[in-house]
């Protein structure tokens, strides 16, 4: 008598294939929805920060961070950050490098002045042990968040050379296909031109008034990290 054969059967196998498939697509349907978001929350942050300055300039008549009569514009029984230079105090720029750790620069009162006049929510007190600190704010990729005016001097250097407008917006830690991906959302599509330019150097920290040198699209490698400028 001959032994029946166990296996299974194309039908079978057919099916399971399929089943695989699916779930194979579900995964990579959801890991592309995650970096779609991902996108969207850093592209807010671009959109967000010249809200807060126009808000600001708007209520006060003066920038945030710039402003020398905050403890009269936001008394509020805790103690409000000014500019440590008296000469640059109401100046119309917002002087310092967009990633100082410097307490007194303009580019980080920025934040408690936004904060203290309820645009944005954060900790209010400056104490500033680095970058990790909970004072500065931290987009989705985990990078630093900043805002400074574009000088293009050795104490506010432009963050990447050619950048164009009167703040310059800054973020870091960003991927490079979605770097890529906020270029083509917010500006040309082109990474080495127009409003938004992507450096791979840790613009603003090098005294270097022309700016951090760009990288062109052609060249960024999707996994690496770069920092994202935008003016305004």
């Amino acid at each position: 008598m001959k032994r029946k054969q166990s296996g299974f059967t194309l039908i079978e196998i057919a099916i399971v294939l399929v089943i695989i498939g699916l779930l194979l697509g579900g995964v990579l349907k959801g890991q592309e929805l995650i970096n779609s978001a991902k996108v969207k929350n850093l592209a807010m942050d671009f959109k967000n920060i010249p809200v807060f300055i126009y808000a600001y300039q708007d209520k006060f008549r003066v920038l945030p961070g710039d402003d020398s009569n905050v403890n009269i514009h936001l008394d509020n029984g805790t103690a409000v950050a000014t500019p440590a230079a008296a000469a640059n105090r109401g100046n119309g720029t917002i002087d310092g490098s967009w990633d100082s750790i410097n307490a007194t620069d303009e580019s980080v009162v920025f934040w408690q002045h936004v904060r203290m006049a309820g645009l944005t929510s954060g900790q209010q007190n400056i104490t500033v042990t680095g970058i990790l600190d909970p004072y500065f704010p931290i987009n989705a990729a985990g990078g630093r968040l900043g805002v400074q005016g574009n000088l293009g001097t050795a104490a506010s250097p432009n963050p990447i050379a050619g950048i164009t407008g009167t703040y310059v917006i800054c973020s870091s830690n960003i991927a490079g296909k979605f770097a890529k991906q906020l270029d083509i959302m917010l500006d040309d599509g082109n990474t080495d031109s127009g409003s938004m330019r992507v450096t791979s150097s840790p613009a603003g920290t090098a005294a270097i008034p022309t700016g951090q040198p760009f990288v062109t699209t052609v060249n960024i490698n999707n996994d690496a990290l770069y920092t994202v400028c935008m003016g305004v």
